[in-house]
C-alpha cells in the first residue's frame, strides 16, 4: 500500500532592508496551495544594527506561527551602489539566519530561476509574476509585490522540491 506523503509547508522569502517578502504555501503531491504572505518592514530612521533586529525578531514571528519544513531565499542582485548591494547582502543574511537557526533547509534561487519557475521565462516582468503566482496560488495578494516575489520564491522551491523527491523515490526504487 502506498502512502501520501505529508504536505509539506514551504517559505519564501524576497529579501530587502527596507522591506523583506515572505509568502508560504502548502505542497501535497504536485499541488500548491497559499497559506499567507506579507512583508516585514524596518524604519528607515532607525540605525543599520536595530533594523536588522527588527527584521530578525519579524522574521523569527512569522517562521514560528506557521513552521515551515524548508525555506528558500532569492539570491541578491547586484547592485551599481556598492554600500546598497553591502546593505541588501546583511539583510539577506539575516534573512538565511532565522530558518537555518530553526535547523530549516535553506535553499537560494536566482531570480531568473524563480522567474523561469512560475512564469516559464526567466527575464519575465514584476507584472508578469505577480500575475502567474495569483494564477497558482488563487487568492494570494498581488498588490504587495515583495510578498508576490516570495510566494515565487516559494513556488519555484516546490518545483525543485518534487523534482529531489521524485530522484529519491527512483533511487529507492532501483536498489
Amino acid at each position: 500500500m502506498v502512502v501520501a506523503p505529508r504536505p509539506l509547508t514551504l517559505i519564501g522569502f524576497d529579501p530587502g532592508l527596507r522591506r523583506t517578502g515572505w509568502g508560504v504555501i502548502t505542497m501535497s503531491g504536485n499541488r500548491l496551495s497559499r497559506v499567507a504572505e506579507g512583508v516585514v518592514t524596518t524604519d528607515e530612521k532607525l540605525s543599520l544594527g536595530e533594523r536588522l533586529a527588527t527584521l530578525y525578531r519579524g522574521l523569527v514571528a512569522i517562521l514560528e506561527h506557521y513552521n515551515p519544513d524548508e525555506a528558500a531565499v532569492e539570491e541578491t542582485f547586484v547592485n551599481t551602489n556598492a554600500v546598497s548591494t553591502l546593505k541588501l547582502g546583511v539583510a539577506r543574511g539575516v534573512v538565511m539566519l532565522a530558518p537555518a537557526e530553526r535547523g530549516l533547509m535553506v535553499a537560494e534561487y536566482a531570480s531568473t530561476a524563480v522567474k523561469k519557475a512560475v512564469v516559464g521565462a526567466g527575464h519575465a516582468d514584476k507584472i508578469q509574476v505577480q500575475m502567474m503566482v495569483n494564477r497558482i496560488l488563487p487568492g494570494a495578494v498581488t498588490a504587495q509585490a515583495d510578498a508576490a516575489d516570495a510566494l515565487a520564491v516559494a513556488i519555484c522551491h516546490a518545483h525543485h522540491a518534487g523534482a529531489r523527491r521524485l530522484d529519491a523515490l527512483a533511487r529507492r526504487a532501483a536498489s
